[in-house]
């Protein structure tokens, strides 16, 4: 076993190799008959010496494993490779011998075999170190881990088989060590995997074995509440297909009756979710009908209930009435032969295909909870490889078939606890510490991957272990938003980065803020003023808003001083402000036309600075004519609504309109250089800038005069392409 380091025993022949091996390699053609024989030839020997804990030997242990794959209808590069496993776990240092044998495919299946036993054994540490629905997170990211680190699904196959046949020997054994903790793994990895991918033949066993490991007085007391054995209980659903299949036929339907006695494990899951004894379950034995068309179903449902009697309440028409996620089947509970009951489920072929390959997901429904849509789709493609599997004989296309690279837009990682971290494919050390913790991000100084140092732009690779190296009190680095050096690849990481910085850079407006409202409060002699009423008067919520937006320029001298003052405009007489609304629009000089009023001087706001042909509102001054703002200018709220009066774009040829840009980036020679050019070249005039730099991080602000909006899209769209630019945007 992968856990367990193998004893060994005196060495002695290894006998029934051709025997076996003419079974298992019936159906193959003379190349593959002959690999296989090699590689059986190759492993009987050192198999042999080595006992499992079980008791059973490495040989054993290989050749049922073997028998399971074929039994799976694989190709014979997965029995090969099922029947190398066990030397690869114990000598690791055959790869190189395997390779040179048999090839690199095979020798990369058997290696995926016990990489994913390695990782499905980290399971118990991750489950001990996280409790409750963290820890269900948890199983569910290492499912996914274990299914993105393979880049063929014949790996999860060979695995399911190799460890079906660990967990047959621990429940013939009856005692070995560790053998709760191999339970523990098949419920809570193994059997789940085999679900979705749709292997329901080693599904309900690997289900039924770990119960019986698990919880044996349910195991025993269910498999006595049944009175019967498996076999039997197999037996009496054929028996009931024949006898509705052969009324069907007479019935002239064309339809496919199979059936599928409920399984131990599946009786004692659905007794603890429906909270039922054995008596209340209906469904212990069932069956289910594929027909091409839906009056089919409802022909076939009147069969089912002329030949048994139907059970009251447990009929179900999910195909009038389809479940949430579009489910769509008859169900119905009859007391069949014997005096037993039985369910029959009902369905046409498409609705059959629908349910086990599309957005129905019955896998979800068995294990009772939500999966995002993404993953089902990739594992509702893997079942339909596996169906494909039928129907491929050629060998070579049956194994790119069988290759995929559909997990490859995730990387799962361990922290050094154990823990499943899900990241998003090209992630490095610096994605996972904001993973784990903002804080922990901010400190990040360097990180180990499976306990070697490595640069923080190193993209990650599922499986590895990942430890970070933080310092007391750090912060981030501007080096990190720089998308040209890699560090950072989650959008949530390079957010939680952008938005300390924007943190840094409110503080140092609103110290700017406090400083200028100082001087102005001594100059005017008001420093007992109360600033909250001040900030309240002048619209803002808070005295911080008010103090980042005189920091940052958005408040000029002369509202301010207003303000202090109370040096606001009477409100004109209402006859005045009638006159404005009087008359159609008519155009003016400015290029903006005023509703009711002729050639009326017009002047962009300072507070907004409004460009078209976004939506304007004017607001008549005193002196200054008509001040122009944005309709969502946010100090339109604060002015008088009766002197604000209706405004649109003219046509004035050759307009021009300032407008500020500010532009965050990280600093170094020839920045500013490099944006004046894009500025030249666009033939964009620059009538004001200001600059500061912190830390290396330069904040940049420019006015600029534009003829419209297309073209401020267009300017800073070729600045935002400039290197080292992190943002550049409109204020």
């Amino acid at each position: 076993m992968s856990r367990n380091k193998p004893l060994y025993a005196p060495e002695h022949t290894a006998s029934g190799t051709r025997p076996w091996l003419d079974q298992v390699a019936a159906h193959f053609d003379e190349p593959a008959r002959a690999m296989l024989s090699c590689v059986a030839e190759h492993v009987a020997a050192p198999l042999q010496r080595i006992v499992m804990p079980t008791g059973e030997t490495a040989l054993a242990h290989a050749r049922a494993t073997a028998d399971i794959v074929r039994a799976l209808d694989l190709d014979h590069e997965s029995v090969a490779a099922a029947l190398l496993v066990p030397l690869l776990r114990a000598h690791p240092a055959a790869a190189r011998e395997i390779r040179e044998k048999f090839g690199v495919t095979i020798l990369e299946l058997a290696e995926g075999v016990v990489r994913m036993g390695e990782i499905g054994a980290l399971s118990s540490h991750a489950k001990s170190a996280i409790r409750g629905e963290g820890q269900a997170a948890q199983l569910e990211s290492l499912r996914k881990m274990l299914l993105a680190m393979v880049q063929d699904v014949r790996v999860v196959l060979i695995k399911l088989a190799d460890h079906l046949q660990e967990l047959r020997s621990i429940v013939k054994s009856g005692n070995v060590p560790q053998m709760t903790d191999i339970a523990a793994l098949t419920r809570d990895i193994f059997a789940p995997l085999a679900n979705r991918l749709g292997v329901w033949q080693l599904k309900w066993e690997l289900e039924d074995l770990a119960l019986r490991v698990l919880e044996p007085e349910s195991y025993r007391r269910i498999a006595r509440l049944l009175d019967e054995k498996r076999q039997d209980r197999e037996r009496y659903i054929e028996n009931v297909v024949a006898v509705l299949k052969g009324e069907i036929m007479r019935a002239g339907i064309a339809a496919e009756v199979t059936g599928r006695p409920k399984h131990i494990a599946s009786i004692h899951r659905k007794m603890q979710l429906k909270g039922i004894d054995f008596e209340g379950l209906y469904d212990v034995r069932a069956v289910r009908v594929l027909v091409r068309e839906v009056k089919d179903c409802y022909v076939v449902l009147g069969i089912v209930h002329s030949l048994w009697s139907p059970l009251p309440k447990e009929f179900d028409d999910y195909i009038a009435k389809p479940k949430a996620n579009n489910y769509r089947s008859l169900h119905t509970a009859v007391i069949g032969p014997e005096g037993k009951s039985v369910e029959v489920q009902i369905r046409t072929y498409e609705m059959h295909q629908h349910s086990e390959l599309g957005i129905a997901a019955h896998w979800q429904y068995k294990e009772g909870r939500r999966h995002d849509k993404g993953y089902q789709e990739k594992i509702a493609w893997l079942r339909q490889v596996l169906e494909w599997k039928d129907e491929v004989r050629d060998t070579g296309e049956f194994a790119e078939q069988f290759r995929t690279g559909l997990f490859e837009d995730s990387v799962y990682v361990f922290t050094p606890q154990g823990r499943v971290v899900d990241l998003p494919k090209g992630s490095t050390p610096v994605d996972f510490a904001y993973h784990v913790h903002s804080e922990l991000g901010h400190r990040c100084r360097g990180a180990k991957v499976d306990g070697v140092m490595v640069p923080l732009n190193t993209p990650l690779a599922n499986g590895q272990q990942v430890e970070i190296l933080a310092a007391k009190q750090g912060a981030p680095s501007r080096d990190w938003l720089n998308p040209q050096l890699g560090y950072l690849r989650s959008p949530g990481a390079r957010g939680k980065v952008r938005q300390w910085f924007n943190r840094q850079n409110l503080e140092t407006d609103i110290a700017q803020g406090r400083a200028m409202l100082d001087k102005e409060l001594q100059r005017h002699g008001l420093t007992k003023l109360k600033l909250d009423q001040l900030a309240a008067d002048m619209g803002y919520d808070r005295l911080n808003d008010l103090l980042t937006a005189l920091g940052r320029g958005e408040i000029g001298p002369k509202a301010l001083h207003d303000a202090l003052t109370g040096d606001v405009p009477q409100t004109p007489a209402d006859g005045q402000v009638a006159t404005l609304v009087t008359r159609k629009p008519a155009r003016t000089g400015g290029g903006v036309l005023v509703v009711g009023v002729d050639r009326l001087l017009t002047t962009p706001a300072k507070c907004c600075r409004p460009a078209p042909p976004e939506p304007i509102v004017g607001f008549v001054t005193r002196g200054r004519g008509v001040s122009v703002h944005r309709a969502n200018c946010a100090n339109l709220a604060r002015l008088d609504p009766a002197r604000c009066v209706e405004a649109e774009w003219g046509q004035a040829t050759g307009a021009t309109f300032p407008v500020e840009m500010v532009v965050e980036a990280v600093d170094r020679t020839g920045l500013l250089r490099d944006i004046s050019e894009v500025l030249s070249r666009e033939r964009v005039n620059v009538t004001a800038t200001r600059s500061s730099t912190t830390d290396l991080a330069a904040r940049m602000r420019f006015t600029v005069e534009i003829i419209d909006l297309d073209q401020l899209r267009r300017v800073l769209a070729l600045i935002r392409e400039v290197k080292g630019v992190v943002s550049a945007g409109r204020r």
